[in-house]
């Protein structure tokens, strides 16, 4: 006979252990997922600029010391320095460089204070405004190959600047041959320049127009503060950070002066209109010499970096 063990009184039975929840798929951390995506979308420009810009420089510095052509049976060797030395004596060099040193000294300023003459009268609320600034932006969007090629038939010894001139002065001025003339071509390619890229920096001085503060200009007028002291102590103060980026930028495309040299002039006459860049690309693919060419972009690199850096040292801000 089976007999059954009851507990002991004041012992509580066992309790069976709980079933274990039914296991879950892992997921990533959002985090995670957050960061694969994003390198996911900036992965087509990475490699866009490895494959365009860096990788190109990398062999470019590198090239700068090698005798290598673009075209020639004769295996690359390393020369050392000899490029640069052949660089530093060449009076072609000094040339471009004394060219990109006067289009810039006369581009920087007249440019960013044509531009800031025209932010400040489209700087305001009056019928009509919206077509003054397609007016003129409208030579930016425009390609600067079409713009040289149409100031290209202007400048010509019977083009349209000189026909004016010669209406304008009752047939006294006959105007001069402005492309194959030394003592005019660089203006020339100065004066389009400018009338070309003064809308882009337009823009910029704009929107640090309208990042003033309204407030500031209340007060002055309560002061009784005229519109240039207004000008000169709400305006040019408030203008520190667009002022350098205008500055900077401006001096940046006019020491990469190409393409105006390119299709009007080809660095004529007398190498007048010579530029480093220019220089560069005629020594590279027209004369196929790729390691000279790869040492005046050195040099023009350095001489750009170092030309910004003093900018950006003269702009900075002041305790």
């Amino acid at each position: 006979m089976t007999t059954t063990q009851l507990p002991s009184p004041g012992r509580p039975l066992a309790e069976p252990a709980p079933a274990a929840p039914p296991s879950k798929p892992r997921r990533r951390p959002r985090h995670l997922r957050e960061q694969i995506s994003g390198w996911g979308m900036i992965a087509p420009a990475a490699v866009l600029l490895l494959a365009f810009v860096f990788l190109p420089a990398i062999l470019g510095f590198g090239l700068a010391f090698t005798n290598a052509r673009l075209v020639s049976p004769r295996p690359v060797e390393f020369v050392g320095t000899d490029n640069f030395a052949r660089l530093f004596a060449d009076p072609v060099f000094w040339r471009s460089l004394l060219n990109v040193s006067y289009f810039a000294v006369v581009v920087v300023p007249v440019q960013s204070g044509l531009a800031l003459a025209m932010a400040l009268l489209i700087n305001k609320k009056f019928r009509g405004v919206n077509f003054f600034r397609t007016i003129y932006f409208l030579p930016v969007v425009t390609s600067m190959v079409v713009v040289s090629l149409l100031w290209l038939f202007m400048y010509r010894k019977d083009g349209l600047i000189n026909e004016l001139l010669s209406v304008a002065s009752f047939g006294l001025i006959s105007g001069p041959d402005w492309l194959n003339d030394p003592a005019t071509a660089m203006p020339a390619i100065i004066a389009l320049s400018i009338w070309q890229a003064a809308g882009f920096h337009m823009i910029i001085w704009l929107a640090g127009l309208q990042s003033i503060s309204g407030e500031l200009y209340e007060a002055a007028q309560l002061d009784g503060a005229s519109r240039w002291h207004q000008f000169r102590y709400v305006t040019w103060p408030g203008l520190t950070h667009t002022r350098t980026l205008v500055l900077v930028t401006i001096t940046i495309q006019a020491l990469g002066l190409f393409d105006q040299v390119s299709v009007m002039t080809q660095g004529g006459p007398l190498d007048s209109t010579t530029t480093i860049i220019y220089e560069a690309v005629r020594s590279g693919f027209k004369q196929q010499e790729t390691s000279y060419a790869s040492a005046i972009s050195l040099v023009f690199f350095v001489l750009v970096l170092l030309i910004s850096a003093v900018q950006r040292y003269l702009t900075r801000e002041k305790d």
